[in-house]
């Protein structure tokens, strides 16, 4: 299990929690520490599309229309702290945000 995040995100600091409290022990990447490589990016967007870029982050908040207007590939290289979070891999699946279904998946 891996998990893609930012560790000053509440959400992904109580997802991480949850999930070593549950048995599991996942390799962290910390999109702002350690960025995100460009083929994780790729998967990521085939996986999830538009609904990747966080549009109420205070990183989108910031950016002006030109740059919101852009191709969410080249944003999130741009920005990667634009990405929704946490992004878990799972057993070869991909799985965007902590939200109940997700909790359900990975815990349970």
């Amino acid at each position: 299990m891996r998990i893609f995040l930012l560790k000053s995100c509440d959400t992904c600091r109580r997802a991480l929690r949850e999930l070593r409290a549950a048995g599991h022990d996942p390799a962290i990447t910390d999109i702002r520490a350690d960025g995100l490589s460009p083929a994780d990016l790729e998967r990521f967007l085939e996986a999830f599309g538009e609904a990747l870029v966080n549009r109420r982050s205070t990183t989108w908040r910031r950016l002006d229309e030109t740059e919101r207007s852009r191709d969410p590939k080249g944003l999130l290289a741009d920005h990667p702290t634009l990405m929704k979070r946490p992004v878990i891999e799972d057993g070869g699946r991909l799985y965007l945000g902590w939200g109940a279904q997700v909790r359900q998946a990975l815990l349970g």
